[in-house]
């Protein structure tokens, strides 16, 4: 099966396999599926051992193979879903299955796209993509960037795969670091303030069920406003602090720790971890 490069390209026409069906792989693959974005013969998995396949395969409904090469062999979309160290590894073993029909789409971190054409020794089209875990309920964000072989038919046909898992931004590749340090970690940044908060409300006096849910769903909501009414957090933030109310105290508090400071700093810090591990 080829890919069409006309615009009438779509998802329903995609044979997609999912080489490393690991944390992230699997996360995509079983949301592919939840959403009925893809049906399940229209996906191939692989993963590295024989009975971790066979259970896969039995409580996804979808064919999951050790064999990479078999898998990309079958496929006109390949997602490339391994650990940034083994993505070369990968690459010789599938290079076999390849030719310049087939779309190649990575979410290694840090892997350039120049490095995985070279890899494939030969012109094909390459999407590097970073989604984050919220994708597991359709809440993510994936920000996608074109190698230089890459036609818009392509670009259109990986979007529509990771908007069913959430959101979705292109960007420069020169940005992917500062995707994986910003949306990428985000997640793990907003559980520590959440828990955070909820350790707040049990401190008050909350039972602990309750303050987590109230954390929780006050972030959900704050969140919600920003990306619903398109306002700058800022100006949402000043529309609950009244003068002389309990927020400004709590704000200043905030400040006085610090806490704006030190997340911009975790992202600074994370995006040059991502810069460092492309560097090798």
């Amino acid at each position: 099966m080829t890919i069409p490069t006309s615009s009438s390209i779509s998802v329903a026409q995609a044979r997609v396999a999912v080489l490393g069906a690991g944390k992230m792989g699997g996360i995509l693959l079983q949301a592919f599926l939840k959403q009925n974005i893809l049906r399940p013969d229209q996906i191939v998995a692989t993963v590295a051992h024989e009975d971790r396949a066979l259970a896969l395969s039995a409580q996804w409904g979808v064919e999951v193979t050790t064999d990479n090469l078999a898998a990309a062999k079958q496929a006109n979309v390949i997602l490339l879903g391994v650990k940034p160290f083994q993505i070369a590894g990968l690459m010789e073993e599938i290079r076999p299955a390849l030719d310049g029909t087939k779309l190649l789409v990575s979410f290694a971190a840090s892997v350039k796209t120049a490095a995985i054409e070279e890899a494939a020794g030969m012109a094909l089209p390459v999407i590097r993509t970073m989604p984050n875990t919220p994708s597991m309920l359709g809440a993510g964000i994936s920000a996608l960037c074109s190698g230089k072989n890459v036609l818009p038919e392509h670009l259109q046909l990986a979007s529509a795969l990771f908007e069913a898992v959430g959101r979705t931004v292109v960007v420069d590749e020169k940005h992917m670091d500062a995707v994986t340090g910003l949306s990428a970690s985000g997640p793990a940044y907003i559980y520590i303030i959440l828990e955070a908060l909820a350790e707040a409300g049990v401190k008050v006096g909350l039972p602990r069920d309750i303050a987590t849910l109230l954390a929780a769903q006050t972030t959900l909501g704050a969140a919600k406003m920003v990306l619903d009414t398109g306002y700058h957090p800022a100006l949402l933030k000043d529309a609950v602090t009244t003068p002389a109310g309990c927020t400004i105290d709590g704000i200043l508090e905030l400040e006085e720790g610090g806490l704006r400071v030190t997340l911009i700093k975790a992202v600074m810090r994370a995006t040059q971890r991502a810069r460092e591990l492309a560097a090798g």
